[in-house]
């Protein structure tokens, strides 16, 4: 039934694009009938009964003949096979390419032929007929600009349309300004440009005045009564972004961005492809960069597990690691709905070309990560598998501590009898000095991590540790977006509170190099730049909304929850800094500790969490001294 419809809509497709065909294939034939009836007539003076009986017989006799060479030709130049919606220049030059083939043949036709005709007539006839056909090819995008044009001036003067600023004049600005100006659909009429070259100042682009640098954006958005802006400059480097993006927040108006240079490069430029401001746009950061070819080159040929493989870190793993011609990928997640998600999207885009498997399973259950290793045999673990989200943990400190600890600590156990190469832990910058029990048991985990590392010379153990991270699953920014979209409140828990922030490609991009440059028992550190005051982000999201912040949209400080701090730290003070080859990374030394000690606290702490002990957090105190609960 399915291919039934589809043959009926290739059918249907193949009909109108016949239909069309024989359309201008006529238009054509008529053309060259009167161009070179007024190329006669223009000779003759443009008096009918001027021209000699004899000319005009033998134009009716050739005619048919240079209409049958006019149409080949065209054929021959897939001339037919153009949308007429998009006929450019392009089609103009395959044109002339086709006239001066027919203008061969028709001198070829009057030599063959005998043809006795004025020289002028063959002269005006083809330019005429070139004039005529080029016309007749954008005769049907003519007409379907002036008819946008009239719709988008009624909608201009019924006060419907938006005034739209363009921050921009290259080449991204430019196919923006054509789509928005063509498109029926766009209610949005570009009425500057704003560009920080003085050479372009005072000119025009596509019609639409260049008035000014960045710093006229404020003065001139007011003067122009902007409602959006449009932030065209993908080359544009990070400092320059923000800069601009802060000055643009200013104005009241809504702004948007385009994604990336990547996005000019690929041709894909399109309003459809915008998308709204981001806080990375407004870090003034260049995002991480890792040394591609020796980490892809170590990931290839590997057998590679990740836990956790669904949410956000762990699929965004996959998706790196999958591009680099592993062995074996495999995914291992307790969530089925996060493992499909990126199972499928991985399949989608890799078909046979990757070994995938894709396990359900929790890295609690001993049984079941040890019979995956041993299954397997994994050269590389990212261990991404946790829970992360800090006020649940607070009320359910057992269940954190079954997950984190036990999980990581049952995961590396599985992975040292196993033979694995290289195991790297997720972890967070909450570990250093915590006050919450999230934070403290992903310090335990790092002191898990370094334990094995001493205990298994075989394996290189190493932690990575970040702080936030942009888009993933929870974090702040989603949440602001959608209290926006609702009308508000905007909640936040205390006006000073600060913290570091990185997007998923960049907390990836660190796992990765920190799995190239383990040698074991390191804790990989980046340097996230400054950290962000999260009531700064909130009032800059509300402002590039174009909404204005305690007015259009409340803020509320809730106050600070349980086990939260006004600010994070990357490293404890005994672990010091070293720097790597990438100069964004750093490493914190390993800390001495009796590894028999921490191996029988974390069999005790096992037996309590599982008993729901209520004093779990006095237990966790004792292996971290650092942990300081609900202190601020």
């Amino acid at each position: 039934m399915e291919k039934n419809k589809t043959d009926k809509v290739k059918k249907s497709v193949d009909l109108q694009w016949v239909t069309h065909s024989v359309v201008v294939i006529i238009a054509d034939i008529l053309v060259v009938i009167f161009s070179y009836f007024a190329a006669l007539w223009l000779r003759f003076d443009m008096r009918f009964q001027s021209i000699p009986s004899g000319y005009f017989q033998t134009y009716l006799r050739i005619i048919p003949i240079w209409c049958a060479i006019t149409i080949a030709v065209f054929l021959i130049f897939k001339l037919y096979h153009s949308i007429w919606s998009y006929v450019s220049i392009d089609e103009t030059f395959t044109m002339v390419q086709a006239y001066c083939v027919i203008a061969i043949c028709n001198i070829l036709a009057k030599y063959i032929l005998k043809i006795d005709m004025p020289r002028s007539f063959y002269f005006f006839g083809i330019f005429i007929a070139f004039v005529l056909h080029v016309f007749v090819r954008f005769s049907y995008r003519l007409l379907r600009y002036i008819r946008n044009q009239f719709n988008k001036s009624v909608e201009y003067r019924a006060g419907n349309a938006e005034n739209v600023m363009i921050i921009g004049g290259g080449s991204a600005g430019g196919v923006l300004l054509r789509e928005l100006k063509n498109d029926s659909h766009q209610n949005q009429r570009p009425v500057c440009i704003i560009d920080d070259n003085p050479g372009k100042v005072g000119r025009e682009l596509y019609g639409v005045p260049i008035v000014g640098g960045r710093d006229l954006i404020i003065e001139k958005a007011a003067e122009y009564n902007v409602g959006s802006i449009i932030f065209a400059m993908p080359t544009a480097s990070p400092k320059d972004r923000k800069e601009i993006l802060d000055i643009c927040k200013e104005t009241g108006a809504k702004v948007r961005v385009l994604p990336g240079v990547y996005q000019l490069a690929n041709g894909e430029v399109s309003v459809n492809r915008l998308k709204d401001v981001e806080l990375i746009d407004l870090l003034g950061r260049d995002p991480i960069q890792i040394n591609n070819d020796e980490v892809f080159a170590m990931l290839k040929g590997k057998t590679i597990l990740v836990t956790g493989g669904g949410g956000s870190i762990g699929s965004e793993l996959c998706r790196q690691i999958a591009a680099h011609q592993p062995k074996q990928l495999i995914i291992f997640d307790i969530y089925e709905n996060g493992a499909y998600d990126i199972q499928q999207e991985l399949i989608r885009k890799y078909h046979e070309k990757l070994n995938l498997v894709t396990l359900i399973g929790s890295v609690r259950n001993t049984h079941r990560i040890e019979s995956v290793m041993q299954k397997y045999k994994p050269n590389i673990v990212f261990h991404a598998a946790a829970h992360k989200h800090v006020p649940l943990m607070e009320d359910s400190p057992n269940e954190a501590i079954k997950n984190n600890v036990m999980g990581t600590y049952k995961t590396a156990v599985a992975a040292a009898n196993a033979g694995v190469e290289t195991f790297v832990l997720i972890s967070t910058d909450k570990a250093v000095n915590p006050t919450n029990l999230m934070g403290a048991s992903k310090r335990i985990c790092e002191m898990v991590i370094q334990m094995m590392n001493r205990r298994t010379p075989d394996t290189n153990f190493v932690a990575v540790r970040f702080g936030n991270v942009l888009g993933s699953n929870g974090s702040v920014v989603p949440l602001f977006r959608k209290q926006i979209e609702e009308g508000g409140p905007v909640t936040v828990t205390h006006k000073d509170i600060i913290r570091y922030f990185m997007t998923i490609p960049e907390a990836v991009s660190l796992v990765l190099q920190a799995s190239h440059y383990a040698k074991g028992g390191e804790i990989f550190v980046l340097d996230m730049g400054d950290p962000v005051k999260i009531d700064d982000m909130a009032r800059n999201l509300i402002k590039l909304s174009g909404l204005t912040p305690d007015v259009d949209i409340p803020i509320v400080y809730t106050g600070l929850r349980p086990g939260e701090k006004l600010y994070e730290e990357k490293l404890m003070d005994e672990e010091g800094m070293q720097t790597t080859d990438n100069k964004l990374i750093f490493i914190g030394k390993p800390i001495e500790m009796d590894d028999e000690w921490l191996k029988t606290k974390i069999e005790e702490l096992d037996q309590d969490s599982q008993e729901d002990d209520e004093d779990i957090k006095k237990y966790v105190q004792e292996i971290v001294p650092t942990y300081r609960p609900g202190t601020k």
